[in-house]
């Protein structure tokens, strides 16, 4: 929820979290300041992460209001790095933590995290967000640590030359070894995607990689990068990630849904790879299962 109010000629000259508290006198200053620590604050459209800045008539608040429980704070330290060199590095996205900055939250993002380890570098480079993985997910990410790697590795996502795997714990057994989904893919509402006539093209190689009690682990190969493809294609084909209830996954403690790894040709022709391990909820979910999967 975004809460929205202009500062009058009454609020004019008062420090933002005093203005924000008369502006929204349903809220504690407490509450405000962590709206604004966190980056949920907006003065007049621009981001403000002073408490202290001083307001002027006119100007418009905006913010976004997030439990407190998802306030947690995220850091990446180099011996957490998952790959790193003078181009990139590749980190580990746990589940619910967001990919990148939202109306609500800057700190506890993935991006910030990114953006403060490379200011430690002493790089003046901005985190870069050249590819996601929804809030639910875990696993792989990499970032660039300049415009050129940024550049290259964009082209590649682009042209479908990053191999990017995802390991995906389903309800039920598939009666095949594999299959592949090219089922376009289209929005459906505003957070929900579905197999579309008319939507976008998408692919998808899967590959079951075992099975145990009700469950089965399920390798995913997107060949293409739509938002939700590969929930979407596992609901489609009647096996939906278990967790993910938005679209008909079994209730559990987190989506069962992580890249575990992806892999590249670097910009001196080397090959770049990172590979992320499973954390305790995805593990302890089907251990059986787990157990017996690759490396």
């Amino acid at each position: 929820m975004i809460l929205t109010a202009r500062v009058t000629t009454e609020e004019a000259g008062m420090r933002l979290d005093d203005g924000a508290k008369a502006l929204f006198p349903n809220l504690s200053k407490t509450e405000i300041r962590r709206i604004i620590d966190w980056g949920g604050c907006n003065v007049s459209q621009a981001l403000v992460r002073v408490a202290s800045r001083t307001l002027k008539e006119g100007d418009e608040i905006a913010l976004g209001i997030m439990e407190a429980s998802r306030c947690i704070d995220l850091v990446y330290r180099k011996e957490d790095l998952l790959y790193e060199d003078s181009d990139f590095i590749a980190v580990y996205k746990a589940a619910g933590f967001n990919t990148q900055r939202t109306p609500y939250q800057l700190k506890g993002t993935v991006e910030y995290a990114v953006d403060c380890y490379l200011k430690k570098l002493g790089l003046k480079e901005p985190a870069r967000v050249i590819h996601r993985l929804d809030r639910g997910t875990s696993g792989v990410m990499f970032f660039p640590k300049n415009k050129r790697s940024a550049t290259l590795i964009s082209a590649l996502l682009k042209e479908g030359k990053v191999d990017k795997t995802y390991w995906a714990l389903v309800s039920g057994t598939p009666d095949r070894t594999g299959w592949r989904d090219d089922s376009p893919i289209g929005k459906l509402g505003k957070f929900k995607y579905g197999v579309a006539f008319g939507g976008k093209p998408a692919s998808t190689i899967f590959t079951v990689l075992g099975e145990a009690n009700g469950m089965t682990l399920v390798e995913a190969k997107p060949l293409t990068g739509r938002t939700h493809q590969i929930r979407v294609h596992l609901k489609h084909a009647g096996f939906p990630v278990v967790g993910d209830e938005a679209y008909g996954g079994a209730p559990a403690a987190r989506m069962m849904l992580h890249c575990r790894s992806m892999r590249f040709t670097g910009p001196r022709g080397r090959i770049i790879e990172a590979v992320a391990p499973l954390d305790d909820d995805f593990a302890a979910a089907a251990p059986e299962v787990i157990e017996n999967a690759p490396a």
